[in-house]
């Protein structure tokens, strides 16, 4: 992978489904410098600590002695997704109102494909990098180096 190359004012999204942070580059291509615009952390607790519910179970129509279990739902996955197009719908306002020139995305596999279906065509086109990693954890600085590198 070449050297990225972040330009003056563009934004770094950098997100799970749990955190976003969104920075935006005071620096210019040659030395960056990202400072943080916006964090946004979601509560979410784990499934079996959001509801009570048995698995259900459906019985086969010809005959009622066989039953089968239907999978539960995985209510931190569901809070994850929507925590995803929370941030996906706020980071497209601050584009289209800051005039943002370019964004980079940075979020794990799955959060990324949440992203990349939430996000309009207009916003779309303004991403000049999507880096399929989970760096919420990470200070800034770090951030920085990681994208940064050579």
């Amino acid at each position: 992978m070449s050297k990225l190359k972040i330009p003056h004012n563009a934004f770094v999204f950098v997100g799970d489904g749990r955190k976003a942070l969104f920075l935006r580059n005071e620096g210019d291509e040659k030395y960056p410098n990202l400072k943080t615009e916006q964090v946004f952390e979601d509560v979410n607790p784990l499934t079996h600590e959001q509801g009570s519910d048995r698995p259900g179970h459906i019985s086969k129509a010809f005959d009622s002695s066989q039953r089968s279990a239907v999978e539960p739902v995985d209510w931190h996955q569901i809070e994850e997704h929507r925590f995803a197009r929370k941030v996906a719908a706020a980071m497209e306002e601050v584009v289209r109102s800051r005039k943002v020139p370019a964004l980079v995305v940075v979020a794990p596999p799955r959060t990324m494909a949440d992203l990349r279906s939430a996000f309009h065509a207009d916003i779309r086109e303004r991403i000049i990098a999507e880096i399929n990693k989970d760096l919420t954890k990470h200070p800034v600085g770090d951030i920085e180096k990681h994208l940064t590198a050579a």
